[in-house]
């Protein structure tokens, strides 16, 4: 049975989960069939696209054009973006058109981007296909693109019309993309607390593919993400809790060369950020984002490799720095009660990144 979570923001829009999903009928009870475009990329195409685009022609669709790009975050660029763009013109997908982002992180993020300028604006409908993709990118409507200097330096505003998280799609993955995904299920957890902090025990069971727990962790994870995003759905305030780990998490995937995937970085940003929280609120809980993230198979310390050093440094180029300089933090008093705007100094920010070598 699909479970249904509606996002008030924007026009407001459906997170639909289930397995055994028929796409092409579950889109078209959210958008009327027309012309379409497939965004999609290089692993989760040759897997999904013929089967989507069948299904969205079933149930009206004309699909005009499908589109493939190399997977990984090097095709969040000005570049890929470019192409897509002219791919869409050539192919004279009309200002009344759909584009469907089928696939994980990046093909949200950059079709989101490639909706919300081609033309001036199209619909959007997100087909993600990776745990990740739909617990949190795919759900509230930020889009971008990287540049050299910076991660999601680009991007816009754009609420989809959909989010259809079909979980047939996520049988394909393999353990270290659902680990991946699980970083940022267990995120929630800590930021909400109660009940779905205790369902967190139900990690090790969704790493092992059981999809009744995978379920209940997306369902959750949805839920209290369209609660933060129906409160402050352009991030000018509370919404920032859900950047809970990233301030250091994006800084050493950036050091790393993207060589560490989002969830790595963002579950070893996570207890750094335990750690600040232990010094700077007197709230220790460093033991339990320890043996969550752990038990979801996750690292929890900083390479050897990557210096605390280089990490300040790609924290300066981070979009959410202030004018005004300093770093500004996510910090937990406790489980389900996040401070956000904490100031954090460099040195500070290095003491820690050192204490937990």
């Amino acid at each position: 049975m699909a479970h249904q979570i509606n996002v008030e923001a924007g026009g407001g829009y459906p997170v639909i989960v289930g397995e055994g999903m028929d796409v092409g009928k579950t889109v078209s009870e959210a958008v009327e069939p027309g012309s379409c475009a497939i965004l999609t990329d290089s692993n989760a195409g040759p897997l999904f696209a013929n089967g989507v685009r069948s299904s969205l022609e079933k149930a009206g669709w004309n699909v005009v054009e499908t589109l493939e790009i190399p997977a990984g975050e090097a095709s969040k660029s000005l570049g890929a973006y470019a192409d897509i763009l002219r791919s869409l013109a050539r192919a004279n997908l009309a200002r009344d058109a759909t584009l469907l982002a089928l696939g994980g992180g990046v093909v949200g993020d950059l079709g989101g981007f490639v909706a919300a300028t081609y033309m001036r604006g199209i619909k959007l409908a997100m087909l993600p296909t990776s745990l990740l993709a739909m617990v949190d990118s795919s759900v509230g409507g930020k889009t971008g693109l990287d540049l050299p200097e910076g991660k999601n330096l680009v991007g816009a505003f754009l609420q989809p019309e959909i989010v259809a998280a079909n979980l047939d799609f996520l049988t394909t993955l393999p353990e270290n993309e659902t680990s991946n995904g699980l970083a940022e299920t267990i995120k929630m957890g800590l930021l909400a607390g109660r009940e779905y902090l205790a369902d967190l025990l139900a990690v090790p069971d969704a790493l092992a593919g059981d999809s009744d727990s995978l379920e209940k962790l997306i369902i959750h994870a949805v839920r209290y993400k369209a609660g933060v995003v129906a409160d402050d759905e352009r991030e000018g305030g509370v919404r920032a809790i859900l950047n809970y780990g990233h301030t250091i998490g994006h800084a050493i995937e950036a050091v790393s060369g993207y060589g560490m995937s989002h969830g790595e970085a963002i579950s070893v940003g996570m207890c750094a950020a335990a750690r600040l929280g232990r010094r700077k609120l007197g709230a220790d809980f460093v033991e339990l984002h320890e043996e969550l993230l752990a038990s979801a198979r996750l690292p929890t310390t900083i390479p050897a490799d990557i210096h605390p050093d280089g990490v300040i440094s790609a924290m300066g180029r981070d979009k959410k720095r202030g004018s005004e300089g300093g770093h500004k933090f996510v910090l937990l008093e406790e489980p389900g009660s996040p401070r956000w705007g904490v100031a954090v100094s460099d040195g500070e920010v290095r003491e820690t990144l050192e204490e937990g070598r």
